[in-house]
């Protein structure tokens, strides 16, 4: 029996990473992490600034190796695949493990080829009417298509912030993904926006397995049911979200809830 609390036992991983180690450099910024990712539910990364929950996210479609210098150890899988095995395909990967960042990034095309782009790339559609229909589905399951279904052909970086990051999403989710990943969506919005994310989170939890790093512990609270909080570059604790919330186990979980530090 795995005594690890990061293992899940319930049901079958959608990703495992198992004792990933990454370093910038000489500088190691993530320590021996292991970890089970479900789809069924939704899991927090919680922790200080520089605790690393935002390096070990970009670990799971492998937007560290953008980064000079980065280096990954450790084994990590998606549906029992090593997904750093020569063989991946990362633009393929990238497909099934989709990213939403911190900053809403839409591309400077309009709002319908925003949703397009991803789907065109990866031959989703044979025609036209195909990919009106990728794009309105996308659209819809981001909560956005009633606000903008006439006005498609406008730019969506002209859209209201909140708009710009369900519109990221929305191009997320139109390639059909596995999995979302999401680096803090909601820190750059105002709170009403915050809460339409929120309610979207909720409304694809159970269709993509959905990590979200957040600042916000109270966020973590709403719309996790798994939350991993990371201190100084390890995974101290991985539990259900209400039991880290009200009787987290390590010393250091407990303060940095409490608010000791952070």
């Amino acid at each position: 029996m795995n005594q690890n609390p990061a293992i899940g036992h319930n049901s079958v991983p959608k990703m495992t990473a198992r004792n990933v180690n990454v370093f910038y450099g000489q500088k190691q910024a993530i320590k021996d992490v292991s970890i089970d990712v479900t789809s069924e539910h939704v899991t927090a990364f919680i922790g200080p600034s520089g605790c690393g929950k935002s390096t070990f996210l970009r670990c799971l479609n492998r937007m560290n190796d953008t980064v000079d210098g980065a280096r990954v150890e450790g084994r990590i899988e998606l549906d029992a695949q090593d997904i750093y095995a020569p063989a991946m395909d990362v633009v393929q990967l990238r497909a099934r493990v989709g990213m939403v960042f911190q900053k809403p990034n839409p591309f400077p095309k309009s709002i319908y080829e925003n949703v397009a782009y991803g789907p065109r790339i990866h031959g989703l559609a044979r025609a036209k009417a195909d990919m009106d229909n990728i794009v309105e589905s996308a659209l819809r399951r981001a909560g956005l298509w009633d606000e903008v279904k006439d006005r498609l052909g406008e730019s969506g970086t002209a859209m209201s912030g909140g708009q710009q990051q369900r519109l990221c999403i929305a191009r997320a989710i139109a390639v059909d993904p596995e999995v979302i990943l999401m680096d803090e969506p909601c820190s750059a919005l105002d709170p009403i926006a915050t809460a339409r994310i929120e309610e979207l989170i909720d409304e694809l939890r159970g269709r993509y397995a959905i990590v979200i790093v957040t600042h916000n512990m109270q966020q973590a609270a709403r719309v996790s049911q798994k939350t991993a909080f990371f201190h100084l570059g390890t995974l101290v604790e991985y539990d259900d979200t209400s039991a880290i919330f009200t009787n987290p186990k390590a010393t250091r979980t407990k303060d940095y809830i409490t608010g000791r530090y952070g």
